[in-house]
């Protein structure tokens, strides 16, 4: 017994020097080693033994503080109130655990509650004066913080002064915090100027907040939600509900999401909703907080430790992890981009098992200087393809190796090369390359191009595995022995799949366009190709000047184009297209004549009234052009909801913009 208690006492102490080293690196430095899910685990695991041996509780125990002293370079602010931490349930039953643990305190239910999504930001305290700010505080280790004041008032979403008829002296505290826009265009800058990325929102928060020159925090637009009351001069509100209520009257700026509930169903429901949409909001959530409404009941229930019994943290699954990176490979897409990827120790994110994650290129491998064998940051949000966000240099050991891409694809052994000015290296083995073949066969099917009903990814496989399908001709020479030799494809199944490839055979010239899988060429410039050369003939023998000289087409495309059709064996197949029976000759569109002739339109963002698609060929049967980008020569742009560049380079040469109700009273 003896022994045991040792060995107890020995992980006690390993847990607190741990996690007061990351608390060091997380509050004071803004650079962590570990994620918070990471963190939450030794914490808990503290906590357990701590519980389950009150001989080794000290007061000096990080279960007993919250997070770590001012850094010196701040002065220091005693707060009047302690700033707590909160408890956490990671489950419904760890909710409603608390629930009954709160109800046998207080020896009656305890009902009335507020939920608020927990922001990962940067917890402050705003002292008002007066109706005047006149301290701004971080929360530090919840009994002293930060001054931080001449940074808080560059927050704009924080006022300088109350509205309303404020008390002489009011102490709130909120949560500051980052957009997920304002925190990626932040790191996209810093990435342009080579400097060290910001792991997630909340660091990049904090670090902003804690500069010692404004000018540097002013420049970052950081926002905040305030969520409870400190200390008030005057009588102060019954429920927590009703300081929200008075904190919207002085102009403080509160979660419009907050919610009230009765009963601990309603709470739990909710928790577990707010997990489903939480990448819907445009900021970071990572769990909910339960506070029982009542304050006559929370001073009742009192405090344990650091952390007030009559709320709690209801967490989602981490986000983000760290692991070992144990590799990288590449995979090779449709266009022979070759895309690296992370091989990593399988680590638990989100609720699931990741194993590979998403690396973008190399350029962005080198920017953010990961090499194979460091511990990386893994993040993975929503149903995002799980990415890795960059390695923590304080673990590295020396021995972890540089990356470059190779120099042969690792599928066909075809020289890699890059062209110049763009971010992706390419395999130039195009049709040869398997990996191409399939991605180029996918697309050559779909809906979008030939729009061959049946013949599916697993299909597709299936016919390559057996050397049925070397490229887009062999589709055409495929008969019903050849499919039934297949497994689990029956009789009827196989007539079905070939009568579709003789369907496709009708697609008009523009779809067997898109379906070659031209590298930039998409619906809109197939059009515009089908339209002016009339045969793919005619397109195969025009230069990339010939090209570029159809508005709406510029010399990036124009030189795709003609580079692909230079290519050998690309004639080869449609060669073997032509003699299969497709369609090489474009049948135009009747043109009525309308009030758009001689008008060139644009059109983007998210559509009401029709799909894109559906207005641009309306458009064309009223005499009007249509273009993929805005030019001098655009007449209109046409707007949905969402719209993004294509409106801001509008706005810049001065293009008329229509709304979609605009566009229906100029037709008419």
């Amino acid at each position: 017994m003896v022994q045991d208690l040792t060995t107890v006492q020995a992980r006690v102490e390993e847990l607190r020097r741990a996690i007061n080293y990351h608390n060091y690196r997380y509050y004071v430095l803004d650079d962590p080693e570990i994620s918070d899910g990471e963190y939450d685990l030794l914490m808990n695991e503290l906590r357990a033994l701590e519980e389950e041996h009150p001989e080794l509780q000290s007061p000096d125990s990080p279960t007993q503080r919250v997070g770590a002293g001012p850094a010196e370079q701040f002065r220091s602010v005693e707060h009047a109130a302690p700033m707590l931490s909160l408890a956490n349930a990671f489950s419904s039953e760890a909710l409603r655990a608390w629930h009954t643990r709160a109800t046998r305190l207080l020896g009656r239910e305890a009902t009335g509650f507020v939920l608020e999504p927990k922001i990962d930001g940067l917890a402050v305290s705003l002292t008002y004066r007066d109706g005047r700010l006149a301290v701004g505080a971080t929360r530090g280790d919840g009994i002293r913080g930060e001054d931080v004041t001449a940074n808080i008032r560059t927050i704009r979403s924080v006022p300088r002064t109350l509205l309303d008829e404020p008390p002489a002296l009011i102490e709130v505290r909120g949560e500051v915090y980052l957009s997920r826009a304002a925190f990626a265009r932040i790191n996209e800058e810093r990435m342009a100027a080579g400097q060290p990325l910001f792991a997630n929102p909340r660091n990049c928060a904090a670090g902003s907040l804690r500069q010692l020159d404004p000018r540097i925090t002013a420049s970052r637009p950081l926002d905040i939600f305030v969520y409870a009351l400190g200390q008030i001069s005057a009588r102060p509100p019954r429920s927590h509900w009703e300081a929200l209520e008075r904190f919207r009257q002085l102009g403080l700026r509160t979660n419009p999401r907050n919610r009230r509930c009765e009963k601990i169903d309603e709470v739990a429901e909710l928790c577990e909703g707010w997990e489903t949409h939480r990448e819907s909001l445009d900021y970071e959530i990572d769990g909910v907080v339960v506070k029982l409404d009542d304050l006559d009941v929370q001073q009742e229930l009192g405090v344990v430790g650091r952390e007030p019994r009559w709320a709690i943290a209801f967490k989602f699954p981490p986000t983000q992890a760290t692991t070992k990176l144990l590799d990288i490979g590449v995979n090779v897409g449709r266009t022979g981009s070759l895309n690296p990827f992370a091989i990593l120790e399988p680590v638990q994110v989100s609720g699931v098992t990741v194993k590979l994650a998403s690396l973008h290129n190399e350029d962005d491998i080198r920017r953010k200087d990961i090499r194979v064998g460091d511990t990386v940051l893994v993040q993975r949000a929503g149903e995002v393809i799980p990415q890795v966000i960059g390695p923590i240099l304080s673990k590295r050991t020396g021995r972890e190796v540089p990356y470059r891409l190779p120099d042969r694809c690792p599928v066909c052994g075809s020289a890699v090369v890059r062209p110049e000015g763009e971010a992706m290296a390419r395999c130039t083995g195009g049709v040869i390359c398997p990996a191409q073949r399939w991605e180029l066969l996918k697309h050559f099917v779909s809906r979008g191009a030939m729009d061959v009903d049946g013949l599916g990814e697993k299909l597709l496989t299936a016919l390559i595995q057996a050397g049925l399908v070397k490229d887009f001709a062999d589709l055409y020479a495929l008969d019903k022995e050849d499919l039934v030799k297949l497994e689990r494809l029956a009789d009827k199944s196989a007539q079905n799949i070939l009568d579709a490839i003789q369907a496709s055979k009708q697609r008009p010239l523009s779809r067997l366009i898109v379906a070659l899988g031209i590298r930039h060429v998409g619906d809109q410039v197939a059009v515009l190709l089908a339209d002016h050369f009339g045969s793919l003939d005619a397109l195969m023998n025009a230069s990339a000047a010939d090209i570029e000289a159809i508005e709406g087409i510029g010399p990036k495309i124009a030189t795709s184009i003609a580079d692909y059709f230079a290519e050998p064996s690309n004639r080869a197949v449609i060669e073997r297209l032509r003699k299969a029976g497709l369609r090489f000759e474009h049948e135009a569109a009747t043109v009525q004549e309308g009030p758009l002739s001689g008008l060139t339109f644009v059109v983007t963002g998210r559509l009401a009234g029709a799909t894109r698609s559906e207005l641009e060929a309306r458009i064309r049967r009223l005499g009007g052009g249509v273009a993929d980008s805005v030019t001098k020569k655009t007449s209109y742009l046409i707007v949905g909801e969402d719209a993004g560049s294509k409106l801001q380079r509008a706005q810049q040469l001065g293009t008329p913009i229509l709304s979609e109700e605009e566009f229906e009273a100029l037709i008419s």
